[in-house]
């Protein structure tokens, strides 16, 4: 019997034809000496499009779509849906209640294509790190969300992590009580993060990070890459399927061609208009006015919780959580 890759992505309905080429990238790519269990957490998805996408699997490959609504019932209100960010991004903070057979998996966003083995990826050595992750370069390349990263979350802006490839160690997040405290904070404070979800990862998880090289996350924008380019990430508000200018989507036009969704991501790029692209263009600077205001915000992870307290969060008690 092979040894089981497990691995997440989380989608509504709009992704799903983004998520359609992942997939492609990813499985064409993989190495054979693994099975595969790709789950897609999600709140309620059109099921003919998941049956067409489920075309993909194969003899290493396994797909199944997991409706985590009751999951997120509680919580719901407080996820906010910010800029470029999915409200879906949240959904990863539960995966380690709703799939108890599993003590590690990759997380990856819809909105990458996979250039290299994903295998090579689940196979990081990250010890009992929480997480193994690439920085943000992002936060890292920019004054001002540096100083969000730093002030706000308190976390060293080189450490700043980009989120949207995870290796999630969840053994260690159960051991550490991670998706509990995560509920109690956003309950209790409700922080006013820029980047969702991303912000309080980074809050919880500083100092047991395995720093990745970018090769395995690299964003859509002009950094130096480190290593080998095995994950093109547009994980900024410039898509490939919304712009004609960004940076690496040849990658993306390569295996959305072979997708029976092709079609329809045309569809999104020729009806997405010039005022569309001005909107998105203002949400982006608004996201640095907004980074600005949360660095004059008192109610700060780094006010309220971290302050004085280095080990505050193997110590945040939730006995009153809610």
């Amino acid at each position: 019997m092979k040894p089981i890759i497990p691995i997440f992505f989380a989608t509504d309905n709009n992704y799903l034809p983004i998520l359609d080429v992942a997939l492609t990238s990813l499985i064409q790519n993989a190495s054979k000496d693994y099975d595969y269990v790709i789950n897609v957490i999600n709140t309620g998805l059109d099921e003919e499009k998941c049956n067409i996408i489920k075309r993909l699997e194969n003899e290493n490959f396994s797909i199944n779509f997991c409706d985590i609504s009751d999951k997120v019932e509680t919580v719901k209100g407080k996820l906010k849906n910010l800029y470029h960010f999915s409200l879906q991004t949240w959904y990863r903070l539960f995966i380690q209640s709703l799939f108890p057979q599993y003590d590690k998996v990759l997380y990856l966003d819809c909105d990458l294509i996979v250039l290299g083995d994903i295998s090579k990826l689940y196979n990081q050595d990250i010890g009992d790190n929480l997480l193994g992750a690439a920085r943000c370069h992002i936060v890292s390349d920019n004054d001002i969300f540096s100083a969000y990263a730093e002030s706000f979350c308190g976390v060293p802006h080189q450490n700043y992590l980009q989120a949207g490839v995870l290796v999630m160690n969840l053994a260690e997040f159960r051991r550490r009580d991670l998706e509990n405290k995560f509920v109690y904070l956003i309950n209790k404070y409700d922080f006013d993060v820029i980047d969702p979800d991303q912000g309080y990862l980074n809050a919880m998880c500083n100092g047991s990070v395995k720093i990745l090289e970018n090769g395995w996350n690299k964003e859509a924008i002009p950094a130096p890459l480190e290593g080998e380019l095995n994950i093109v990430h547009y994980a900024l508000y410039k898509k490939p399927w919304q712009y004609d200018d960004v940076l690496n989507q040849e990658y993306f036009w390569t295996y959305a061609k072979n997708s029976p969704f092709y079609d329809d991501i045309l569809k999104m790029r020729d009806s997405y208009t010039d005022e569309m692209r001005k909107e998105k263009e203002a949400a982006n600077v608004e996201i640095v006015e907004h980074a600005k205001r949360c660095l004059k915000n008192k109610n700060s992870f780094v006010n309220l919780v971290i302050k004085g307290n280095p080990d505050w969060f193997s110590r945040l008690q939730i006995s009153d959580a809610q």
